[in-house]
């Protein structure tokens, strides 16, 4: 089976500005695929070219084993933008409506699907309502329903929790997992790292244009440990050894934490402390978040 996204090199410069500097991703056909980095790190103009909303300065791509801007690849492909506007002097039965006709398909479908949508999204007793009554929260129900509406083989949501009470989250994380289940791909950007981290399958992380690493989630969050050692007699030499077992060594006083791929590692630094004459008095672990995991690899010079 095709992969549902395969980009090579893809690259974008606005006159000088190298917006996306070579983004290399292999997306599987029926995953939750998460799309993190911080502000201006390429994500929107990625996007942007997968849809074919603007061309590529350079590199390759295919959606669903055809070419970017393959119109019967498209017609299988949903779309919830972060910042929409939508007619909001249509009601939300009508504005479906519309959506159905611009997907090309029949009115008959159209009628099964509109109230199939509404129903999924909560928002049937407001069929009839005009979009400009509606809260922040309804609009992005409503957007995510069209970006439903043709049945997508490849969904690609952007922030699509923005908006919304816990309540609706986990609305929008019940469908997700329910198209997951039925084999659909969804290309996911969220800031919220907590709903990444139970919704999506895989992750990359992408800064200044460039995939900086791409990761199972649950290898990623459940393989990555934190130690805290608390110890006296930490030689500058003592420290530097460490750096065998993790790059990210920070040291204050008598505490130092460091960052290892294994929790089995732990009995080795601890054997290998007391070795450098270090009275080791506590070794602490605790699993890394996302959000931990997110600062490490991209760093903290700007948020999501």
């Amino acid at each position: 089976m095709s992969l549902a996204i395969h980009t090579t090199n893809l690259r974008k410069v606005f006159d000088e500005n190298i917006a996306v500097r070579g983004l290399t991703l292999q997306v599987e056909p029926g995953e939750v695929f998460g799309f993190l980095g911080p502000n201006g790190a390429g994500k929107t103009t990625s996007i942007k070219m997968l849809l074919g909303l603007v061309a590529p300065t350079a590199g390759s791509a295919t959606l669903l084993g055809a070419p970017l801007g393959d119109r019967t690849a498209r017609a299988r492909i949903g779309f919830l933008p972060e910042h929409f506007r939508f007619h909001d002097w249509l009601t939300a039965n009508e504005f479906l409506r519309v959506h159905g006709q611009l997907y090309g398909m029949s009115a008959a479908r159209v009628r099964a699907r509109v109230p199939e949508l509404l129903d999924l999204v909560k928002l049937t007793p407001f069929r009839d309502k005009q979009l400009c009554t509606f809260s922040k929260g309804m609009l992005q129900r409503i957007g995510l329903a069209q970006a439903l509406l043709n049945d997508p083989a490849l969904v690609f949501l952007d922030e699509p929790t923005s908006g919304l009470d816990p309540v609706g989250r986990r609305l929008v994380r019940d469908i997700i997992r329910d198209l997951r289940a039925r084999g659909t791909t969804i290309f996911l950007n969220s800031h919220l790292l907590s709903e990444v981290e139970i919704t999506c399958d895989r992750v990359a992380f992408i800064k200044h244009g460039e995939v900086m690493r791409v990761s199972e989630l649950k290898t990623l969050v459940t393989g990555a440990t934190s130690v805290t050692v608390r110890a006296h007699g930490l030689t500058p030499a003592a420290l530097a050894g460490l750096s065998a077992w993790s790059k990210d060594v920070r040291a204050d006083g008598d505490q130092v934490t460091l960052t290892v791929a294994d929790e089995a590692a732990l009995p080795a630094i601890n054997r290998y402390l007391v070795a450098q004459n270090v009275a080791v008095f506590a070794l602490t672990p605790q699993h890394l978040s996302l959000e931990d995991l997110f600062i490490q690899i991209v760093g903290t010079d700007g948020g999501l």
